[in-house]
């Protein structure tokens, strides 16, 4: 009763005055101050939960666009692959079509799945073996011009010896006759020199004087090679043995460093032998 008493006259003591008493402001501005003081902290908590909530998803957005980015990377080197591969492929197919208006081979496509990492021994691995009809000694070839002869032939692939590694003067290969395109008459031996790393062609007549940009092609002539297939461009040329011949530095058609699809080349008639 005490307290109601007083509160109602406190109630009507303080109602219609504009002006507070100063205990009344005492209590205020303490309130006030208190108030200050509790809210700055909980506030700075209240932030930090809201900046770490926001910081959550923006760690999940970033993961999120790390993985758009990574497939849309993915996808471009696909693209570019498939796109580089159906460009070459284009390139084979008309091969193959003005080859049929030139020659009555038959050309087998291959991938290269290997190659040998041997100095000694330059070999490359196709993917076609006996079963797809090869046999030891066959040509092989690019779009661009000769590779080399398959040496070893397994069910599924063969082994390919570029001519790179085609030694007329030891036991690793076999020669490769050769003729320059437009002089039929002129003959020479295809052959690789360790030393100066280069490929050159040997024992031309002294009446066939080649020139720097003759094209060298297989003449079919002693060798296993069949006739026709460019072997590379004459970049250079000198004085060879005793004066009574000459040599001739080959520029190789094919490129030995990029090689992804061959063609086997199959004579008419090699399938029966």
């Amino acid at each position: 009763m005490i307290g109601l008493i007083l509160f109602i006259a406190l109630m009507g003591f303080t109602l219609g005055r504009n002006r507070l008493t100063w205990p009344e402001k005492f209590i205020n501005d303490a309130f006030g101050t208190v108030q200050g003081v509790l809210y700055r902290p909980v506030g700075a908590v209240a932030d930090f939960v809201r900046d770490l909530g926001r910081l959550s998803d923006v760690y999940k957005e970033n993961e999120q666009l790390r993985q758009t980015v990574a497939q849309y990377t993915q996808d471009q080197i696909k693209f570019n692959r498939l796109e580089a591969e159906n460009k070459r492929l284009k390139e084979d197919l008309n091969f193959t079509k003005q080859q049929k208006n030139m020659d009555n081979y038959r050309y087998l496509i291959a991938q290269v799945v290997g190659s040998t990492s041997n100095p000694y021994e330059k070999t490359i691995t196709i993917n076609l073996g006996s079963r797809d009809g090869l046999k030891p000694d066959m040509a092989v070839r690019t779009v661009d011009g000769l590779v080399g002869l398959v040496s070893k032939v397994k069910t599924f692939t063969s082994t390919v010896t570029l001519i790179t590694d085609l030694d007329p003067s030891s036991s690793r290969g076999t020669p490769v006759s050769a003729t320059f395109l437009g002089k039929p008459e002129s003959f020479g031996i295809i052959e690789y020199d360790d030393e100066a790393g280069v490929l050159q062609m040997t024992k031309i007549d002294e009446s066939d004087k080649p020139a720097d940009g003759d094209k060298v092609i297989t003449s079919g002539i002693g060798s296993l090679f069949p006739q026709g297939i460019i072997v590379g461009t004459v970049k250079s040329s000198q004085v060879g043995d005793f004066g009574l011949t000459y040599t001739a530095i080959i520029q190789p058609a094919a490129q030995f460093d990029h090689l992804r699809e061959v063609f086997v080349v199959v004579v008419p008639g090699a399938e029966e032998q």
